[in-house]
């Protein structure tokens, strides 16, 4: 199993914008990185904030991410833009996305114990988000369709 003990071990395994590893995988620290996690394994941590998560099964506090695909997700929150998981997907607080489906027919609906399962409509970046902002400073009136 590999252990990651502090943020600057993970960005050291990090090539061309990819954190592979082969085996289990188990985060001590809290981690954001602007890469993909490939984990031929199962993931164990605190906090991930990662761009892609691909593994076998993850095992995590929160997760924030731009796409998950997993075989089994177990978390206390996950805020993602997609989940693609394999069987089951079980969270305690909440699940926020932009889409949720199971790579298979027998598979289990996404759980949430304490929370609810929310998709979101679209997701603004952060370039946009700031240019509204400025719109809004400078007196202008925005309007969602």
């Amino acid at each position: 199993m590999k252990i990651y003990k502090t943020q600057s071990e993970v960005e050291k395994d990090i090539k061309n914008g990819v954190l592979a590893i082969e085996g289990d995988v188990r985060f001590e620290c809290s981690i954001s990185i602007s890469a993909n996690i490939v984990v031929i394994g199962n993931i164990n941590a605190g906090n991930i904030n990662a761009w892609n998560i691909t593994a076998w099964d993850i095992d995590a506090g929160n997760i924030t991410a731009g796409n998950i695909n997993a075989w089994n997700i177990n978390a206390e929150d996950i805020n993602a833009r997609n989940i693609l998981y394999y069987a089951f997907c079980c969270v305690y607080q909440s699940i926020k996305c932009l889409s949720i489906k199971a790579k298979r027919e027998i598979h289990q609906e996404p759980i949430c114990l304490e929370g609810e399962v929310k998709i979101k409509k679209t997701e603004l970046d952060d370039k946009t988000k700031e240019a509204i902002e400025l719109l809004k400073k400078s007196g202008y009136k925005i309007v969602k369709n």
